[in-house]
C-alpha cells in the first residue's frame, strides 16, 4: 500500500484528488495539509511514501517545503501538483529535490501513474512539463529574469508576492528580519524593480503568479 500525503491550501482540490486516489486498491491517503509547515509536521508523524505538493500556499510554499523535507530525509518522495507549467517553477522544484512534476490539468490516470512511478524510485514529469523544459533549453528561448535567482531568493520572492511582511517571512524561514530585508533589496536589484507592486507585476508577467496568487 502506497501511503500518500496531500498538501494544498484549497480544500476542493484535496477533496478531488482524494476521491481519485480512494478508487485505487494500492494507494491510501493518510493525511491532508493546507501549507508547507503543516506538511513538515505531518511527514514526521505519518511518514508517507509519497507527498503531493502544491506550489503557492500561505506561509511555507512548495519550494521551501520540498527543500526542507529533503533536509529531513533524503529519501522523501515529492510530486509537485500545481497550475504552474512555466519556467522557472519546474526546474526550481526539481532542483530542490522533487521527484515528479504534474499540472492540475493532468488526467487522473497520469496522476496515479506518477505516484506509482515515484514510489518505485523513478522520476515522473508530465508531458506538458517535459515539453516546456525541453523548449526552455533551446537556443533563442525566452529568458525569464527569475531564472537567475537562487533557490533561497525564489523562496523569499514567493513570500513577498504573497504579501507577507519581513518579520513573518523571517520567522517562516528561520532567519533574521535584517537578512530578509537584504534579500528583498537584492531581489529588487536583480529583477530591476523598485517596489513590491513592481515585483508582483513582474511575477504576473512571467507566469510566476496568476491573478490570484493562491491559485
Amino acid at each position: 500500500m502506497i501511503k500518500v500525503l496531500l498538501v494544498d491550501d484549497h480544500d476542493l482540490v484535496r477533496t478531488g484528488v482524494r476521491m481519485i486516489l480512494e478508487g485505487q486498491t494500492d494507494i491510501k491517503v493518510v493525511g491532508e495539509c493546507a501549507d508547507g509547515e503543516s506538511a513538515l509536521k505531518a511527514f514526521k508523524k505519518l511518514r508517507p511514501d509519497v507527498i503531493l505538493m502544491d506550489v503557492n500556499m500561505p506561509g511555507a510554499g512548495g519550494l521551501e517545503a520540498t527543500s526542507r523535507l529533503r533536509q529531513l530525509d533524503k529519501k522523501v518522495r515529492v510530486i509537485i501538483l500545481t497550475i504552474h507549467a512555466k519556467a522557472p517553477f519546474p526546474k526550481r522544484l526539481l532542483d530542490a529535490g522533487a521527484n515528479g512534476y504534474l499540472t492540475k490539468g493532468c488526467a487522473k490516470e497520469e496522476l496515479v501513474n506518477a505516484i506509482v512511478s515515484v514510489y518505485r524510485g523513478q522520476r515522473y514529469i508530465g508531458g506538458d512539463i517535459a515539453q516546456q523544459l525541453a523548449l526552455s533549453l533551446l537556443p533563442g528561448a525566452t529568458h525569464s529574469p527569475f531564472d537567475d535567482l537562487s533557490a533561497r531568493e525564489m523562496e523569499v520572492m514567493m513570500l513577498l508576492v504573497q504579501g507577507d511582511d519581513l518579520k513573518h517571512i523571517a520567522k517562516q524561514m528561520h532567519l533574521s528580519p535584517k537578512t530578509i530585508s537584504t534579500y528583498k533589496y537584492r531581489l529588487y536589484e536583480k529583477l530591476e524593480v523598485e517596489s513590491g507592486v513592481g515585483l508582483v507585476r513582474l511575477a504576473m508577467t512571467h507566469g510566476i503568479i496568476e491573478d490570484s496568487i493562491n491559485a
